[in-house]
């Protein structure tokens, strides 16, 4: 199937958002616009989105962005990446995932790291399959930031 790759925009919103339901993020519409106009002005955020030419229906889109950190070298970080049911096994996250890559290394970046939730297990074999080494597995934390959560200084 050929597939045209290129940068999200922000009428992509609504498509982005349904597809991310996919995964189980459920976004409202205003808010996934919101958070797309915020990636679109980034330049080290990237938003892909991938379509068979002259469909209107996204195949499936990623996020990627570049991380300068004090612990190592200038990486990317692949944040998210979807694709439609109907389109998979097709080579459409193949595609978006070298697009990535192309644009990372055009910024500096040594490395891509892509962290995959245990309960997705069809992403266990496709990464490894595209030469990613699993390198450790993590325990996640998270705390709902409010003006009375924060450690006293």
């Amino acid at each position: 199937m050929p597939l045209s790759i290129r940068q999200a925009t922000i009428d992509d919103a609504e498509q982005i958002g349904a597809l991310a339901r996919v995964l189980g993020y459920v976004v409202n519409a205003s808010e996934m616009r919101a958070r797309l106009a915020q990636l679109l002005e980034r330049t080290d955020d990237l938003v892909l989105v991938g379509a068979e030419p002259g469909s209107g229906e996204l195949a499936g889109w990623l996020h990627g962005a570049i991380r300068t950190l004090l612990i190592s070298p200038v990486t990317c970080e692949l944040e998210a990446l979807v694709v439609r049911g109907s389109q998979r096994r097709r080579g459409v996250g193949r595609e978006l995932v070298a697009s990535l890559e192309s644009w990372a290394l055009a910024r500096g970046a040594a490395t891509l790291t892509v962290r995959s939730n245990i309960v997705r297990t069809e992403s266990h074999a496709f990464y490894p399959g595209l030469g990613y080494a699993l390198i450790k597995t993590q325990h996640v934390y998270r705390k709902a930031l409010t003006p009375t959560s924060a450690l006293p200084a």
